[in-house]
C-alpha cells in the first residue's frame, strides 16, 4: 500500500526519504509542495526531479481524508464532513471573524469520555484518527479556503495583516485531543513547522477534559495554548457531569494546569465553562469558581448550551449568564462570552456529531452504492 505523506512530520519525512536512498533537503521540498501550496499529484512538483516524481508515484499519496458535503451557514461558519471508512464520519468546523479564522479540528472519531451534555459523546467512541486524517482537516480547509474569490485578510491590528485563511486551529472538534497523544502531538509539529503550516504557538490550542498525565507530557513534548473543558467548580458536580473528574480530580487538575504554564506560550490557561440552565449556572457556583482557580492564571470562556435532541439539558436564560459573569468580573476575572456560531447548520459548540452517526451513515451508505 503507498504511504500516505500527510501521515509525516518533517523528521518522519526525511527519514523516510533517506530509507529511499534520497537526501534530506527532499523531504524540505515535498512538504513545501503539499502544505503550503496544496499539491497532491507529483507530477506537478516541478522542481523534483523527474526520476524521483516515478518513484513518489509509484510509492506515496498525499491524501486527505474525502469530503462528504461541505455546508456553509449564514454567519460564514463552514462544516465539513469527512468519510473516515466503514461509514464513520468526522466533523470540522472553520469560523471567521474580523481578526481571524479559527479552524476546529478533531482528533477521534467520537470519544469515550461521555461528559453528559457533549452530543459527540453520546455517538460513543469508534477509534483514533491518524495523522494524515487530522491534519487532512487543516490541509482540505487551508487550501480549499486559499482558492475562494471572496477571501479576505485578517486584520491582526498594529498594521499586521494576514492573508493566510486559517489563521488559529483549535483542537475541540470530535473527540478528546489527549486521548489520542501521539498522532495529535505529531499533527500539531506540522501545524507549526515553517516548512508546512507555520502557526504560532500562541494560535494553536489544545482542549482537553483533564487527562492530568497527557498534559504534563503535553508540556515536554509540544506546549501550545491550553484550554481546559472545566463546567463545573467543585468534584460533586464535576463527578457527574464530566466523568473523567472521577479519575482527576479539581486540586489535581488545577495543579496540572499550573505545571503548564511553566512551558505554555501563553501566560494562562482558558477555562471553557458551558452553561446549563438550573444546573451550574447559579452565583454560588460562579464562587465556587472565583475560590477554585484563585491560584491558576486563566480567563473564563462561558459557552451557553447548544441544545441537541434529548439531551436533558437547557441553555440558561440571559439574566443567569449576566449575573454570573459580572460576578467573575467582579472578582478581577476576565471573562468572554462565546458567541454562538454556525448552530443552523449543526456547527455550534457542542453540537458536532449531534446527528453525524446518522447522517454520516446515510450519506457515505448513498456515496458507496453510487459508486460501487
Amino acid at each position: 500500500m503507498p504511504q500516505n505523506l500527510l501521515d509525516f512530520d518533517l523528521e518522519g519525512l526525511t527519514a523516510w526519504f533517506t530509507e529511499l536512498g534520497e537526501k534530506p533537503f527532499r523531504a524540505r521540498q515535498v512538504s513545501h509542495w503539499m502544505h503550503q501550496a496544496g499539491v497532491a499529484d507529483f507530477a506537478q512538483m516541478t522542481d523534483i526531479a523527474k526520476s524521483l516524481r516515478e518513484k513518489l508515484q509509484q510509492q506515496a499519496v498525499v491524501q486527505a481524508p474525502a469530503i462528504s458535503y461541505a455546508h456553509t451557514s449564514a454567519d460564514g461558519t463552514r462544516k465539513w464532513l469527512f468519510d473516515v471508512g466503514v461509514a464513520n464520519g468526522i466533523e470540522t468546523v472553520f469560523i471567521p471573524e474580523e481578526d481571524r479564522g479559527t479552524l476546529c479540528v478533531s482528533s477521534q472519531v467520537g470519544c469515550a469520555l461521555e461528559c453528559t451534555f457533549c452530543s459527540t459523546g453520546r455517538q460513543g467512541f469508534n477509534r483514533n484518527l491518524t495523522v494524515a486524517e487530522i491534519i487532512g482537516q487543516l490541509w482540505v480547509a487551508h487550501h480549499s479556503l486559499k482558492t475562494e474569490p471572496n477571501r479576505i485578510a485578517f486584520d491582526h491590528g498594529a498594521g499586521e495583516t494576514s492573508d493566510r485563511p486559517v489563521t488559529n486551529v483549535v483542537m475541540m472538534g470530535m473527540g478528546e485531543p489527549l486521548a489520542n497523544f501521539e498522532n495529535v502531538v505529531t499533527a500539531l509539529g506540522i501545524m507549526l513547522d515553517d516548512h508546512a503550516y507555520g502557526l504560532s504557538r500562541r494560535r494553536v490550542t489544545v482542549s482537553t477534559s483533564g487527562l492530568v498525565p497527557a498534559m504534563d507530557r503535553l508540556a515536554e513534548r509540544c506546549p501550545v495554548a491550553l484550554a481546559v473543558s472545566l463546567h463545573a467548580p467543585n468534584d460533586a458536580l464535576r463527578d457527574q457531569i464530566v466523568p473523567i473528574n472521577r479519575k482527576y480530580p479539581l486540586r489535581e487538575l488545577m495543579a496540572a494546569c499550573r505545571r503548564y504554564l511553566v512551558h505554555a506560550p501563553r501566560d494562562f490557561v482558558t477555562f471553557e465553562y458551558v452553561m446549563l440552565a438550573g444546573v451550574n449556572d447559579a452565583p454560588e457556583h460562579a464562587r465556587q469558581l472565583i475560590e477554585l482557580t484563585r491560584d491558576v492564571p486563566c480567563k473564563f470562556n462561558l459557552i451557553p448550551f447548544n441544545p441537541f435532541p434529548d439531551s436533558g439539558y437547557e441553555r440558561p436564560h440571559a439574566e443567569p449568564m449576566r449575573v454570573f459573569r459580572q460576578i467573575l468580573q467582579d472578582a478581577g476575572c476576565v471573562v468572554t462570552t462565546r458567541k454562538t456560531r454556525g448552530d443552523d447548520i449543526d456547527a455550534a459548540c457542542g453540537q458536532l456529531a449531534g446527528k453525524v452517526a446518522d447522517k454520516s451513515g446515510r450519506v457515505l451508505k448513498r456515496m458507496h452504492k453510487e459508486t460501487a
